[in-house]
């Protein structure tokens, strides 16, 4: 009962509101009627000027939407001028190219729109809301938004670099505004989201084109912990791909081009080894090496193969885990 109460009701208030509509339409039609019999003159000369207050109005509305779209295109002009000078990443420089487009574009549109007398309130509340409602429904993707911008600014890494993040390693394959491309070594390719990216630890290898690689090598107690240093030093220098500082001079201007000499400590580019540990069972030693970026998937593993095939002809034997039991008093084992 209350349901066919509720439905009668909002008949009614649709039937009157109708009627009021067609009342005030009809109340204004009467009302001009009258004003042009009782008074043609004043009704044509109030109508004129009426239309020619909007002529000038839609004139002016003109000039502003055609000033208006000269200055957005000569805005975006500089813009893209100003990022081809710093080279920029071009993904980045299209993104705020057209960001700024479209802000200036909806911008003058309400301009244009408040020039002809139409109240633009209802229209800035209608795209705050909008703008609102869309940023709520895609809250990742605008935090990878923003991730792609810090990404493309700072530039942590670039296409071709050989990287780690999020525990995915290999190459660069391309940089977007919401994710970054990369080819692993298996040739999978991975795609992962910039936020995650930016927040996370980014490891470049290939930033400073050269880096150090390390091998730890565990050999037996008793060696002659000289000779097996000289060793593995003449096996590292063997090695064409390895970098020293007789051999490759600039390399030391490369490496500290991003330090103050006076700060820090020069950095000695030849091979090395060091004793890192010693253990229960065995000695460990770290070689150390400079090598070139790219060579870094090749180098690491052949010089690996080159300790474990050459350091034991050389009697550096390798460690491995065992027990020595020593026996001072025999016992009789009686039958």
């Amino acid at each position: 009962m209350l349901l066919l109460q509720d439905i009668e009701v909002t008949e009614k208030a649709q039937e009157v509101a109708e009627k009021l509509s067609a009342d005030s339409v009809q109340s204004t039609l009467q009302n001009v009627i009258q004003e042009v019999q009782t008074n043609p003159e004043g009704f044509w000369h109030n109508a004129l000027q009426d239309l020619a207050q909007f002529g000038l109005k839609v004139v002016a509305a003109l000039i502003i939407y055609m000033v208006g779209a000269w200055v957005i295109r000569y805005i975006k002009r500089l813009i893209n001028r100003i990022f081809e000078r710093r080279k920029t990443e071009h993904t980045l420089a299209s993104f705020v190219s057209s960001l700024v487009s479209i802000v200036l574009t909806v911008m003058l549109i309400l301009a244009t729109i408040g020039t002809l007398g139409v109240d633009t309130t209802s229209f800035a509340a209608l795209l705050a809301a909008g703008g609102m409602a869309i940023g709520m429904a895609l809250s990742g993707t605008v935090q990878n938004f923003a991730g792609g911008i810090m990404l493309l600014i700072f530039r942590p890494f670039k296409s071709g670099d050989y990287i780690r993040a999020q525990d995915v390693e290999g190459y660069v394959m391309q940089v977007t505004i919401v994710s970054t491309k990369i080819l692993t070594l298996n040739n999978k390719v991975v795609i992962l989201p910039n936020g995650n990216i930016f927040t996370g630890n980014i490891e470049n290898l290939s930033a400073q084109g050269i880096l150090r690689v390390t091998w730890n090598i565990s050999v037996d107690y008793g060696v002659d912990a000289k000779a097996c240093k000289e060793a593995m030093i003449e096996i590292m220098r063997s090695d064409k791909r390895v970098l020293s500082e007789e051999k490759y001079p600039h390399v030391k201007k490369s490496a500290n081009a991003m330090l103050d000499p006076t700060k820090v400590r020069k950095i000695n580019h030849d091979p090395s080894v060091i004793m890192v540990s010693l253990n229960s069972s065995d000695i460990t030693f770290q070689a150390r090496a400079w090598i070139y970026a790219r060579d870094y998937l090749s180098v690491e593993p052949d010089l690996l193969e080159r300790f474990y095939t050459e350091l034991p002809p050389q009697g550096f034997t390798f460690a491995y885990p065992h027990m020595d039991v020593k026996v001072t008093h025999p016992v009789e084992i009686k039958k």
